[in-house]
């Protein structure tokens, strides 16, 4: 059942790729005669390798062939004298080679940008369905481990209760060991669900304050940084085009970090404002005067689970500013960093306004 009906398939789209190339010489033969009609000489050529273009470009190479071929004969029999004949003579022959010949060449380069357009289309729709899968297994995965896992960090909870008073001092420790890498494994798996579902989530947008937005985020910082000497400045900030919720947590993961990576200074000091702002786009930035980085090393900090400090400095998972790049990037925009050690970091995101 399949052959002869995929034999039919392949004969319908041979008539309708080659009856391209005849319907396109035909008109652009018509219309070249009513040009011709009307005093408005010379037109047929371009409007023949239009055809010829338009052929290759929907049709591929076999049919654009057959338009050179036939808008070759249509220029010799109606606008070459001794008109309505096919008889070419010796003079004619050089003239009709050199448009043969540049006919097939945009007929050629037509043909060749349609396939590699096709196949970086076929590559970018392979490439987004592998990337939903991987979010799904990425998701599925976090998903059924966090069961075992919490059952692990329990059963150690109450053992560690009731038989650490007699367990020695090494066993004991040992066992802290083991729930404290279980609860980072859990915080691992928390926000790899977090980033899964950054890729999942469908943006709702809508036309944002940002001024208000970063205050929100600002006034719960301070609630978690108490007995801290933390001086902030604040700038006014424009609005922007883009999902709320999603923004909110790009500015409450960098804000989070630049609290982290001062927690060693004495006074830290937090800046937040606009760098630039064009009719298109506005770029802020959140500064701190905390740990800063090595440049040489700032295109790891977006990678997932990357961190360029060790974890008993500061805590943290290396997922936060992945997050913030992929949301950035489905917002359009663009996220970059600079900083240097013991001198603080900047961190730039830029959002449409529109």
């Amino acid at each position: 059942m399949a052959g002869p009906y995929t034999q039919t398939q392949k004969i319908q789209s041979m008539i309708k790729r080659y009856g391209l190339a005849l319907l396109s010489v035909v008109i652009s033969l018509e219309s070249a005669l009513f040009l011709t009609g009307h005093n408005f000489q010379r037109m047929e050529l371009p409007l023949f390798l239009f055809a010829i273009a338009i052929t290759a470009w929907y049709a591929g190479i076999g049919p654009a062939i057959l338009a050179v071929i036939l808008s070759s004969v249509a220029f010799d029999y109606y606008f070459t004298i001794p008109l309505h004949s096919l008889r070419v003579t010796r003079p004619d022959i050089p003239y009709y080679v050199v448009y043969i010949l540049f006919a097939s060449l945009i007929a050629g380069f037509s043909a060749i940008r349609r396939r590699v357009e096709s196949d970086l289309l076929r590559t970018r729709d392979e490439l987004q369905a592998s990337n939903k899968e991987l979010e799904a297994f990425a998701y599925s995965v976090s998903h059924d481990l966090r069961a075992p896992l919490r059952h692990m960090v329990g059963f150690t909870e109450l053992l560690k209760k009731n038989v650490s008073s007699a367990l020695d001092e090494k066993s004991q420790r040992h066992m802290t060991i083991i729930l404290g890498s279980a609860k980072r494994m859990g915080n691992l798996i928390d926000d790899l669900l977090a980033f899964s579902r950054i890729g999942r989530a469908e943006a709702q947008m809508t036309l944002v304050n940002l001024d208000q937005l970063v205050k929100e985020v600002v006034t719960e910082a301070r609630q978690d940084t108490a007995g801290r000497e933390i001086v902030w400045r604040i700038g006014t900030l424009p609005s922007c085009y883009g999902d709320r919720s999603m923004l909110r947590v790009v500015l409450v993961n960098l804000v989070s970090n630049a609290i982290k990576f001062t927690r060693q200074r004495d006074r830290a000091e937090i800046e937040i404002d606009c760098s630039e702002e064009t009719e298109r786009e506005v770029v802020v930035f959140i500064r701190d005067n905390g740990a800063g980085f090595d440049m040489k090393y700032a295109d790891k900090l977006f990678g997932v689970f990357q961190r360029l400090h060790h974890a008993n400095e500061f805590e943290g998972t290396g997922i936060g500013l992945a997050t913030v790049q992929r949301i950035i990037l489905r917002h359009g925009g663009k996220v970059r960093a600079e900083g240097a050690i013991n001198q603080g970091a900047t961190f730039y995101f830029s959002a449409p306004k529109s």
